[in-house]
């Protein structure tokens, strides 16, 4: 089986890709990224793309179809990924999240692509007071990020069939450790804070709540929809993944038991994050009972400890460094390397 996994050399994709490798060894794996954070290495012995059978660079909105020929499945990690990208390059957040997506998908399925696979996200929910969310609550989408996602499981929608099985794997929030880290995640950006500082500056009143999930964890639902056949919920499936739900400020406190002499600092005068919302995933608990999320907050916080640890990570300013995405892409516009609409201008 050939297999394609777009955005790759992210933080995700390293960490899956080295999954895949151990679970499912016979097939083969086909990369292709755009490269914007393929600098951003956290201790990696190798470059990760080296554990693919092939790697491919390039932009999404001018994608080679031609490298669909052969693929049977499509994993799609690609995307401009969090809010704080998605409300700076709100245009470009739609043009490669939902429209080069969109394309990439058509053009999928009539190359005879027999699944496709979308890392989405559980913020499609967006702000929800109340029970936890399951995949049929109204979905209440408050950020550009979370608005393609939902455009993008439309289509997706339309196009699936039993020739074209189509996953989108709504992903609680991600967190831990990866050759590529980043620190604009919840739980990292607490684990960053504690140790380089010894104090946890949440920057909301501490209230919301947050569905979380670590990266190994979603690379084993991953491989899950790799191996869904269409018998098994239908053509078309979105599916919460994840396991705990969590208030941000007791994630705070795990951190702050976790590593000693923490102090935490909430922000009570800071205005409402409106992104809270509780998760049910009592859905994917029941069709893939042996594909659950295993590793537990303590392992993922150990995990990023330990991480941080071995590259010596002491920076107490990490929000303005190359760990934060916004900060990457913005560096890469202002020293011309990226025109406004992030595409690569070859300015050395």
């Amino acid at each position: 089986m050939n297999i394609l996994i777009t955005g790759n050399a992210g933080y995700l994709g390293p960490v899956l890709i080295r999954h895949l490798r151990r679970s499912l060894p016979q097939h083969r794996y086909i990369g292709f990224d755009s490269g914007y954070f393929a600098h951003v290495l956290t201790g990696a012995s190798r470059l990760p793309e080296t554990r693919c059978d092939v790697q491919h660079w390039g932009d999404l909105r001018d994608f080679p179809y031609d490298l669909l020929n052969g693929i049977d499945v499509v994993v799609h990690l690609a995307a401009i990924s969090n809010d704080p990208m998605g409300q700076r390059f709100a245009a470009v957040t739609e043009t490669i999240n939902d429209t080069a997506s969109r394309a990439l998908a058509v053009e999928a399925r009539r190359r005879g692509v027999r699944a496709f696979i979308l890392a989405s996200s559980c913020s499609v929910y967006g702000q929800a007071a109340g029970a936890p969310r399951s995949e049929s609550s109204p979905l209440n989408p408050l950020t550009a990020y979370a608005c393609s996602k939902v455009r993008m499981e439309e289509a997706l929608q339309c196009l699936a069939d039993d020739q074209f099985v189509v996953t989108s794997l709504r992903f609680a929030t991600a967190c831990g450790m990866s050759d590529r880290l980043r620190l604009d995640l919840v739980l990292n950006d607490f684990v960053a804070c504690a140790m380089s500082s010894g104090e946890i500056t949440i920057l909301s009143d501490g209230t919301p709540w947050r569905p979380l999930i670590d990266v190994n964890d979603m690379s084993l639902a991953i491989e899950w929809a790799i191996r869904r056949q269409p018998s098994v919920a239908g053509p078309f499936l979105a599916v919460n993944v994840g396991k705990t739900n969590h208030q941000v400020i007791d994630l705070a406190k795990a951190v702050a038991a976790a590593i000693p002499a923490t102090r935490i600092s909430v922000n009570a005068a800071a205005a409402p994050d409106r992104r809270s919302y509780q998760v049910d995933f009592s859905l994917f608990q029941s069709m893939a009972p042996d594909h659950q999320p295993q590793v537990s907050l303590r392992q993922s916080i150990e995990q990023l400890r330990s991480g941080m640890q071995r590259i010596k990570f002491a920076d107490s300013e990490f929000r303005s460094s190359d760990y934060m995405r916004l900060k990457v892409l913005e560096r890469h516009v202002q020293t011309h390397q990226l025109t406004d609409d992030l595409r690569w201008t070859g300015v050395q």
